[in-house]
């Protein structure tokens, strides 16, 4: 299942008008339990009572037997509290007698909302739980995923409720934003590159950079990411990224190393309701056009073979940074030839709608991308950016834009 467009949906469920943060997780959590797609048998949202350090029953739905709704777990009997902490999201057996009558006996548990701290200890507000006998690694990736959407609604909704924003503070932050993006135009030996970003308010939280390696500079590393959500704390996000990689370009980190870092640092800097996702890759001076990558959860670029006439993508080959700290990535790569041009983007681009909410088609963008094949990396991307303007002018949703294109000449 595709991460970032799961999130977007959870996001969008979420952020309808609802009484209260509890009734929402209780409208999500019964659009889980009735997707077939899931195959789930029961669900409980527990809250934790910081007073009696214990989680009580708050809401439960499913095919299964009712849990008496004064029922409470204490915080000392039940160690995989401890597991859900650090892990955002755990597959265990179930322990509890009470429970296992009731016919639960292996579950999925997930936090949501704040982590709060008791007796030394961090325990989530809240905590998704789900009982099923399909229960595998990607559905406790997905699980994790959906928490990531519904913390970041819950801290929206109050962040609304209490303060407002200052528009000089913002200013402040969008020429901060400005003045670490990189120029557009970059040149490296026989490729051209050219790269831009529009965000959909004043700041924004998609990102791009060029990263030179090494004081002979035969390597030139290029990143696109996408930090979840919007606004400011986006935007933070994606600067602390994009910092972290050019810091890490100085010490000539390999690249499966490097996502492994970037991963567990995005996993303990920010909040448990971020995420971004990237795509990163080394261009060098090898003769072939040798071009090494990996694709964290992001847009999967297009690859065009001057050669073959044809367009390929550039999948996903570990997942997005943050969630899941012990994650891994692989490593892929393909060949530039002259006249090959590899198109990397934001989900900004595709997701952007019409007024009918159609989103911009992919094969759209393909066929963008063929028909200016002899234009230089700058033409390709000013045509692209203005297509998608044109075609969302009154469209229902817009999203950050980035595209970065990189051309071998001859």
């Amino acid at each position: 299942m595709d991460q970032k467009k799961l999130h977007k949906t959870i996001e969008s469920i979420a952020s309808q008008k609802f009484d209260s943060e509890e009734e929402m997780l209780k409208y999500v959590l019964e659009q889980i339990v009735n997707d077939k797609s899931f195959e789930i048998t029961g669900g409980r949202i527990w809250k934790l009572e910081p007073e009696t350090f214990s989680y009580r029953l708050l809401y439960q739905t499913g095919k299964m037997e009712s849990i008496d709704p004064r029922f409470k777990i204490k915080l000392k009997n039940y160690p995989e509290f401890d597991r859900i902490a650090s892990e955002r999201t755990i597959l265990a057996d179930e322990t509890l007698t009470e429970l296992k009558k009731k016919g639960i006996f292996r579950y999925s548990a997930t936090g949501v909302g704040s982590r709060i701290k008791l007796n030394g200890k961090i325990y989530y507000e809240y905590i998704l739980a789900l009982n099923s006998d399909s229960l595998d690694e990607e559905f406790r990736l997905n699980m994790s995923i959906i928490a990531t959407a519904l913390t970041s609604q819950i801290r929206q909704r109050r962040i609304l409720a209490s303060a407002s924003n200052l528009k000089a503070d913002l200013d402040k932050a969008r020429q901060l934003q400005k003045s670490i993006l990189p120029e557009h135009e970059y040149k490296f030996h026989n490729y051209d590159i050219f790269g831009l970003t529009d965000p959909a308010e004043i700041v924004g939280g998609d990102f791009f950079d060029y990263l030179e390696i090494g004081d002979d500079q035969d390597r030139l590393g290029i990143a696109v990411g996408d930090a979840a959500s919007k606004g400011v704390s986006a935007a933070a996000e994606a600067m602390y990224i994009s910092g972290a990689l050019r810091m890490a370009s100085n010490f000539e980190i390999k690249i499966t190393p490097l996502m492994k870092k970037m991963n567990q640092l995005v996993n303990k800097i920010f909040e448990d309701d971020k995420f971004s996702s990237l795509f990163y890759g080394e261009l060098s001076t090898d003769k072939n056009g040798l071009f090494l990558y990996t694709n964290a959860g992001h847009n999967p670029p297009l690859f065009y073979s001057n050669r073959k006439n044809k367009v390929e993508y550039l999948m996903v080959t570990g997942p997005v940074l943050g969630p899941v700290p012990h994650a891994k990535y692989q490593i892929e790569s393909i060949n530039f030839f002259p006249g090959d041009i590899l198109l990397m983007f934001s989900d900004g681009i595709v997701d952007s709608t019409n007024s009918k909410g159609e989103p911009y088609p992919e094969v759209r963008l393909i066929n963008l991308l063929k028909n200016n094949k002899n234009k230089t990396p700058k033409e390709i991307a000013l045509r692209i950016l203005d297509d998608v303007l044109r075609f969302s002018k009154n469209g229902t949703y817009s999203d950050d834009k980035t595209l970065v294109v990189i051309k071998r000449n001859e």
